[in-house]
């Protein structure tokens, strides 16, 4: 019972002096990123290639920098992909002539995401979840803060976590030991 107060006690403490992101209470943190999604000609920032033979996906600068690294095609063909000067219909081409004849460009645009499954009392143990698991994520993961907009146990919750007098709560002798 003792570690547990004494734990209340320094999450008080954390709570009240952490920097609150513009956020109103109550308040908690996720893991922010971002990922590419499909999107329309208009607002794309960039193009994917589907390989249906693969079943794979790639962005073309990706695909491009890969086609010249493997070693799988000739140094002719790297040529004439070469000439294809960025344009993605000529690239296309190339690549439903060399690699798959069922390949199709596809827009893309980056978005931001709250990545699921994800829920912090702190900003200062988002931040250690986010390097300490930065392996499923990208490199751009980030701290989210967000408010529990019009939950009144949350709030009550938060409330207390941050007003309580831990000091007044006395530990019986029994369950100091």
């Amino acid at each position: 019972m003792k570690e547990a107060i004494q734990f209340l006690k320094e999450l008080q403490q954390e709570l009240k002096t952490q920097d609150v992101d513009c956020q109103a209470a109550p308040r908690f943190w996720v893991v922010g990123d971002y990922e590419w999604v499909e999107a329309n000609e208009g607002n794309a920032e960039r193009y994917s290639v589907y390989l249906p033979n693969a079943a794979e996906s790639y962005s073309v600068e990706d695909y491009i920098e890969s086609a010249k690294e493997d070693g799988e095609f000739s140094d002719e063909q790297l040529k004439e992909l070469d000439e294809c000067n960025n344009d993605y219909d000529e690239i296309l081409e190339w690549i439903k002539k060399y690699e798959d004849e069922g390949a199709e460009l596809f827009p893309e645009k980056k978005v931001h995401i709250k990545r699921d499954s994800t829920f912090f009392i702190t900003k200062e143990e988002a931040k250690k979840h986010i390097k300490a698991n930065s392996h499923h994520y990208t490199h751009e993961a980030h701290t989210y803060a967000m408010t529990a907009w019009r939950a009144a146990k949350v709030a009550k919750l938060w409330e207390i976590l941050q007003e309580f007098d831990w000091e007044s709560v006395e530990i019986k002798k029994e369950e100091a030991q």
